[in-house]
């Protein structure tokens, strides 16, 4: 016998305290291993956490090809939009097959997986309507911008002056 001391982490995505309850978890295995929790939220919950973690991972993939790449404007809003079902190992394997297929040290559009450029197909398309027809003062029509992408986007502030590139 050789005495060790070791720590197990585990990871999920299912609640194990409703599999617990429902005893399709062992009680006893939930208790040893839930010394501590951590809730990390989706990526689609924390979008402004995507240009960090792009340029992450774009410097790590410059350290193994030794080629320095950077991401288009266009590119950068396009991923804060697309809702990334697959999470953080998304984000991650669309780039390294964008840095695989572009040829320029910038990642372009053009260069991110079909399902972001079908993303952005489908973006709905908007319609100049009666109401932006009339004439108003460039103010108004600021304000009015600012206030659809905020409810666009659920209230969030700093992500709507993200987009619109303007400070919160």
């Amino acid at each position: 016998a050789i005495p060790i001391n070791v720590r197990i982490l585990a990871a999920t995505n299912r609640d194990l305290e409703a599999a617990v309850q429902q005893g399709s978890f062992r009680r006893d295995l939930y208790f040893r291993l839930n010394v501590l929790t951590l809730r990390v939220p989706p990526l689609r919950e924390r979008k402004q956490d995507i240009p960090l973690l792009a340029g992450h991972i774009l410097e790590r993939v410059a350290r193994t090809t030794g080629v320095q790449r950077n991401i288009s404007d266009d590119a950068l809003k396009l991923m804060l939009n697309y809702d990334w079902p697959g999470n953080v190992r998304e984000l991650e394997n669309s780039l390294e097959r964008a840095c695989a297929l572009t040829t320029g040290p910038t990642v372009h559009i053009a260069d991110l997986p079909t399902a972001l450029q079908n993303f952005q197909a489908q973006a709905p398309v908007v319609s100049v309507n009666a109401e932006a027809a009339v004439i108003a003062p460039l103010a108004e029509v600021e304000k009015r911008a600012i206030l659809h992408a905020i409810a666009l986007l659920n209230g969030d502030k700093l992500e709507a002056a993200k987009l619109l590139g303007i400070g919160k």
